[in-house]
């Protein structure tokens, strides 16, 4: 998953080098979680990494690290059904929101590198709460932040990355490598006259957790049209969009296809959000 530190001293854990900071567990996602909840006991910070689909064989100690209040970091790459190659077997679908169903652990699916890094700087200083970061597989655009908001936000779990530009007719709410793609879903609902904001949701927990006031600040009760976008099971969604919202998600397993096809065939693509979006602003309308 790319992320053997390599600064120098950092070296591999063997067995003449127990100096080494790298240590490499094969394919043993249950006994890492374990060692990693032990080490963090320990006073250390430590992180275990692999591929989101085998968090299903992390789950007791990701749990414990949640009931014990530790600060430890799992870190999930192949994120999506983007996993298209390796067929539906290694394409996670109900995993994110099984992790966001664990009582205090806190799990983040930032958008590009500035959210990875801000991700980051938050989770480092947790004392008390461990943290999922969750990222893709293939390469996501940054997002030029001089014409967005700070990354920065995400502390506050979900932020308004782009606004519209007159009158807000609907919101367009996405997670990690979703949220390029409401971004041309938004440039194509400005073309046709549509005004979309763009909602950044990294981290739900979080976003739970702000006073009311912001909350309704960032998804204003009064706009009815919200389509919610990311590739993975749509339950827990709804509570976001509301009875007038979309949710683009999976609702079946994943298939056996190179990405370009897998989006256009589960409707991810910025044609077919702007469509639902056109439809949830008539429909607003029409109520």
């Amino acid at each position: 998953t790319k992320t053997r530190m390599t600064f120098e001293g950092a070296g591999d854990f063997e067995p003449n080098n127990h100096g080494g900071r790298n240590f490499h567990f094969g394919i043993r996602e249950h006994a890492m979680g374990a060692a990693v909840n032990g080490m963090a006991l320990a006073k250390l910070r430590p992180f275990g990494s692999g591929f989101l689909i085998f968090s299903d064989y992390m789950r007791n100690p990701i749990r414990l690290s949640a009931i014990m209040q530790l600060p430890a970091l799992y870190i999930f790459t192949h994120d999506s059904i983007g996993v298209g190659e390796d067929g539906p077997t290694h394409q996670p679908v109900e995993h994110l929101v099984s992790l966001r169903a664990i009582p205090g652990l806190l799990v983040f699916r930032p958008a590009d590198a500035n959210e990875v890094a801000e991700t980051w700087r938050y989770v480092a200083q947790l004392k008390r709460e461990p943290a999922v970061l969750v990222l893709s597989r293939q390469a996501l655009p940054t997002v030029d932040r001089s014409q967005t908001a700070p990354a920065s936000e995400i502390t506050k779990g979900a932020y308004v990355l782009v606004d519209s530009e007159g009158a807000l007719d609907v919101i367009l709410i996405a997670t990690g490598s979703e949220v390029g793609l409401a971004l041309s879903a938004r440039d194509e609902l400005a073309a046709a006259g549509v005004g979309a904001r763009v909602v950044s949701m990294p981290c739900s927990e979080l976003f739970d957790r702000q006073p009311q006031a912001y909350k309704d600040d960032v998804l204003p009760p009064s706009v009815k049209a919200r389509v919610a976008i990311e590739q993975a099971s749509t339950l827990g969604w709804h509570r976001y969009v509301g009875d007038g919202g979309a949710i683009v998600g999976m609702h079946t397993f994943g298939a056996s296809a190179p990405l370009k096809m897998l989006v256009e065939k589960f409707g991810f693509t910025p044609d077919a959000v702007a469509q639902i979006a056109r439809e949830r602003v008539a429909a607003a309308r029409d109520n």
